[in-house]
């Protein structure tokens, strides 16, 4: 006797991987908003692509042991703070989260390392503690966005050079 629901599960089951892919890194919704509130509130898009692809690899669903939500990993303290009703929406969550980074940035006055620290963990730790902060946990997160951060500022490089013979 034949199995008619073979070919249709298989089927079934390709799709919904290729859903829950699309809505990381490939889903160019997702980055176009990434890139709209980096822009409006002045965080590099490098920077901002490196945090979401440690937090949540692009997941807008993500949801961490420790509470954090959404794309950016919001803690409801911090949504609270930047008037995120839904962590999980994600122009909320990209929008708060990412006006909490511009806000990291000009209290450590530009310095990376230290806005990375202080996403993690926290403004008042990293605060006192300045580039002397020995916390493994930290020291391995912000060398992971560090890493992810070079990464995307030569994949942005290698797509704004032109194409010999493109326009030129």
């Amino acid at each position: 006797m034949r199995k008619p629901f073979v070919l249709p599960l298989f089927v079934l089951a390709l799709a919904i991987r290729s859903t829950a892919e699309t809505r990381q890194a490939g889903n160019p919704e997702l980055k176009y908003y990434a890139d709209a509130y980096a822009d409006h509130y002045g965080v590099p898009r490098a920077l901002v692509h490196a945090i979401i692809a440690q937090e949540s690899n692009w997941n807008p669903h993500a949801l961490s042991n420790k509470g954090a939500a959404g794309l950016m990993q919001l803690m409801p303290a911090t949504a609270e703070t930047y008037r995120v009703r839904d962590r999980f929406s994600v122009t909320e969550n990209l929008s708060g989260g990412i006006q909490y980074l511009a806000d990291l940035m000009t209290e450590f006055r530009g310095e990376l390392r230290l806005t990375v620290a202080a996403y993690y963990c926290g403004s008042r730790h990293i605060a006192r503690q300045g580039l002397n902060y020995r916390n493994p946990e930290v020291v391995s997160y912000v060398e992971a966005v560090r890493h992810r951060y070079q990464l995307e500022l030569h994949e942005q490089a290698d797509r704004d050079i032109p194409m010999p013979g493109k326009g030129q």
